[in-house]
């Protein structure tokens, strides 16, 4: 029995969604925030914009689960020659 078919996961899944994963690698660019002013509560910009981004990456990642959990996945290619238990078997003859 392959891997693939039994745990049923197997295989590559993409889909437009996945394109907003991308979004919450912008809170990386460090000199977009790096400075104090706006406060927000007295709590200055490098810190409540940080706070602010990780709840747009959350977002993102429940909209992207949501928008490919019903997709079809795409199945991994047959094996060519067997099992690599056949092929290293059949090396020693």
């Amino acid at each position: 029995m392959s891997a693939g078919k039994a745990g049923g996961g197997g295989g590559l899944r993409f889909s437009p969604w996945n394109l907003l994963l991308l979004i919450p690698f912008w809170i990386l660019i460090t000199p977009l925030y790096n400075r104090a002013d706006p406060e927000l509560f007295g709590m200055p910009f490098f810190y409540w914009f940080q706070f602010v981004g990780i709840a747009i990456g959350v977002l993102c990642t429940v909209l992207v689960y949501r928008g490919t959990r019903n997709k079809p996945t795409t199945p991994a290619p047959p094996a060519r020659d067997g099992d690599v238990d056949d092929l290293d078997e059949g090396s020693h003859g």
